[in-house]
């Protein structure tokens, strides 16, 4: 007897290990990655700024040196061609300022975006991690409900593919009964069906649970239901005699099965008479039928006696002597 949760068996994996190996591995160089490129982008930004602030710099010492030549260049005091270095030196470094403060802005988007991927790849991977090493606890094989364990098939070294069957846990009390029907029934089976099955001197209740719509080898099957109570000492692979109500019970004269019906097609049959020394070819109407009966509607009394078997010998006669 197992409880919901006990572990059964315990397996090894060693492709598990190793990928677990691989995956943690993957794990610390992606750290390592992403740590080294935040040190470069820390780098990045540092030298960004710097330029900016140097460019702020020569931008105001090119500004004085230009405002101061273009006084003396008015008093004419200098050349013009010092004029023009300072103003055209001017302009440079006023441009050279607004390129390195785009050139850090976009650094800046860059870095925060590439750390943007970089952090959600990191985090995808320690995920992966978690969930391989949650696998680890899969090789616990433990049981779903409580129940009697049954049908282990196990040994120490056996392998196992994934979804392989390995045991059953059958649950007490709560079975199902699963019975093949002859496929001439197909139409008149149907959910909440009752039947009943003797056992001791104890009858039992059932209720179709499942009609499965396949039909193989002539047999449909269907899945049943025990009512208010349960056979003792029940156990998975037993076998009982039901008995299905597809209707009111009703009385019905009733013939064997025989390989008359392939050359009559069940409209008329030889009938002994009552001193059983011949056999009268005789009408007859057939109703319902089974795997062993037919239902004879009209044409035949109650013990009336009939030749069942085959008829391919008797040709077109109508009475049939026994000699």
């Amino acid at each position: 007897m197992v409880k919901a949760g006990d572990i059964i068996l315990r397996l090894e994996n060693e492709q598990l290990y190793q990928t677990i190996l691989s995956s943690e591995a993957a794990v610390a160089e992606k750290e390592n990655y992403l740590r080294n490129t935040k040190i470069e982008f820390e780098t990045q930004l540092i030298q960004s700024r710097r330029n900016v602030l140097d460019s702020e710099h020569q931008l105001s010492q090119a500004k004085r040196t230009f405002k101061q030549y273009e006084s003396l260049y008015k008093d004419e005091l200098i050349s013009k061609e010092e004029y023009t270095v300072a103003k055209e030196n001017f302009e440079y470094q006023t441009n050279l300022l607004e390129l390195n403060k785009v050139k850090a802005k976009n650094d800046s988007l860059i870095r925060i975006t590439s750390m943007l991927t970089l952090e959600t790849d990191l985090q995808t991977m320690r995920k992966m991690l978690v969930m391989v090493r949650d696998r680890l606890d899969n090789l616990n094989v433990r049981s779903p409900v409580d129940g009697q364990l049954g049908m282990l098939e196990a040994e120490v070294g056996q392998s196992f593919s994934q979804g392989q069957r390995i045991g059953q846990v059958n649950v007490l009390n709560n079975f199902k009964v699963s019975a093949k029907i002859d496929e001439h029934y197909i139409d008149r089976v149907n959910s909440d069906l009752s039947g009943t099955f003797e056992r001791g001197s104890s009858n039992y209740n059932l209720s179709v649970k499942k009609v499965y719509p396949e039909v193989r080898e002539g047999q449909f099957e269907i899945d049943m239901v025990f009512g208010d109570s349960l056979p003792e000492n029940i156990r998975t692979g037993q076998t009982y005699h039901i008995r299905l109500e597809l209707g009111e019970p009703s009385e019905a004269i009733l013939l064997p099965r025989g390989g008359f019906f392939q050359s009559t097609g069940g409209q008329w049959v030889f009938v002994l008479d009552k001193d059983q020394n011949a056999a009268v070819k005789r009408n007859i109407t057939i109703g319902k039928q089974n795997p062993q009966y037919y239902e004879v509607l009209e044409g035949l009394e109650p013990g009336e006696q009939v030749i069942t078997s085959g008829y391919e010998l008797f040709g077109n006669n109508e009475k049939i002597v026994f000699k």
